[in-house]
């Protein structure tokens, strides 16, 4: 504790916060990278308009109830404050459009990565290319409003992620992780740039359009992982420190997307490596050694935080149909005067379709609580399905559900390994 205490106290600890899908998460190490406080904060996407999103307010009242979390741990395990810190770095759930005037006001709400709404966009842009886009991707966003005569388009003068706009807004700097950057455009992973040929084609797709912007004037600037990406100011500390002891000063990494949080964590950024992530979205995420043969809608090409290829299988649903379903078990508990804990009640029913059969007694589950690319699904209609004749147990409606929460994410890679011979 001691030691800890004094990491905290002599300014060398370091913060990271990460904005997932349905938790804000800050997590402090000391100089030998070992976790020593964190915090977190619970927060859900809002449907409106058809497109998922969070708003701006929900964004900074959950930086704040999550650093405000974190000092609460720090002070019940060592009692102290946080007043300087070695470094911080911000990542996000990637892709998506938050679009910003000359003045810095968001154009219009944040279109989260679970909007599958730019479809044209992305087929277009795909064989225009020769290049997987996903409908997850900014540049898919963007170019789905171009279509769609949207009226702010002329105005756009910046556009980002998540983690680059809570970047941008405690430090002034303009700037993305290339591994998010990847996530928006297309990257030249010999220059570690933008890929200036599709660049330049996209120009000409909208040169009729006459806007008042190049897309090179209006997406982030490019940092890679080690590189400085700015400092907290007076202003970004307010930000994030309610209580003000905060102090400005502190050095930034480049803001990183979600999908380079999970390789740094579980040391999968070599050539050959590999990891899983697995909530409210699932991918995984596979280091290549070579471009892949050809274009699959189903793979996306994005890089490590260093720059290096990746081939991502990335499926919209996962976990959210899944946790429905516990929740409502947790509810027959409670009627009958029981407590659910759910750190109980997750791993058991878990385990518990480990008993079902291998074809599940017959039940299908969809667990598609949004649209799904890889199957071609356009909105979220989660369903349940069996037939009369079906073995309609617990054990198979937890393995139903289990298999469908990876069955997607199944498909994309059987792609990466039968046709592609990752």
């Amino acid at each position: 504790m001691g030691s800890a205490r004094e990491c905290i106290d002599n300014g060398k600890a370091v913060l990271g916060i990460e904005f997932g899908s349905t938790r804000i998460k800050a997590v402090l190490i000391d100089e030998a990278h070992t976790p020593i406080a964190s915090g977190s904060y619970g927060w859900e996407n809002q449907l409106e308009n058809g497109y998922w999103t969070y708003s701006l307010d929900a964004v900074w009242k959950g930086l704040r109830a999550c650093y405000s979390s974190l000092l609460a741990d720090v002070q019940a395990r060592y009692g102290t404050k946080i007043r300087r810190l070695g470094a911080i770095g911000f990542s996000a759930m990637m892709h998506g459009y938050m679009a910003f005037d000359q003045e810095g006001e968001l154009l219009v709400p944040f279109r989260t990565w679970r909007n599958g709404t730019t479809g044209p966009a992305a087929s277009a842009l795909t064989e225009l290319f020769a290049y997987n886009i996903p409908q997850r991707w900014s540049i898919a966003h963007l170019y789905q409003a171009v279509l769609d005569r949207e009226e702010h388009v002329p105005r756009v003068r910046f556009l980002t992620t998540l983690a680059g706009y809570i970047h941008w807004k405690v430090t002034g700097e303009k700037v993305l992780g290339i591994g998010d950057a990847s996530g928006m455009f297309p990257i030249d992973t010999t220059a570690k740039t933008y890929d200036p040929v599709m660049m330049e084609k996209f120009e000409k797709l909208i040169e009729k359009e006459q806007f008042p912007w190049k897309l090179k004037e209006i997406l982030p600037q490019i940092r890679m992982a080690g590189e400085a990406a700015g400092v907290l100011t007076a202003e970004g500390a307010r930000l994030i420190d309610e209580s003000g002891d905060l102090e400005p000063g502190i050095p930034l990494c480049p803001p990183e997307g979600d999908a380079g949080t999970g390789m740094a964590a579980t040391n999968s950024v070599a050539v050959g490596t590999g990891n899983v992530s697995a909530g409210t979205s699932a991918f995984v995420m596979v280091v290549l050694d070579k471009p892949l043969k050809k274009v699959h809608p189903e793979i996306d090409l994005v890089t490590t935080p260093d720059g290096s290829l990746v081939g991502m299988v990335h499926a919209n649903n996962c976990t959210s149909d899944l946790n429905a379903w516990i929740g409502l078990f947790g509810q027959v508990l409670e009627s009958f005067g029981v407590k659910a804990d759910m750190d109980l009640l997750f791993p058991a029913l878990y385990k518990k379709g480990l008993e079902g059969e291998s074809d599940c007694g017959g039940l299908l589950s969809y667990g598609f609580l949004s649209g799904e690319n890889i199957v071609k699904v356009e909105e979220g209609r989660p369903m349940v399905v069996r037939r009369p004749d079906s073995h309609f147990t617990l054990a198979n409606f937890m393995r139903a559900h289990l298999y469908a929460a990876l069955g997607a994410l199944k498909l994309g890679m059987d792609i990466l390994t039968r046709e592609e011979k990752v």
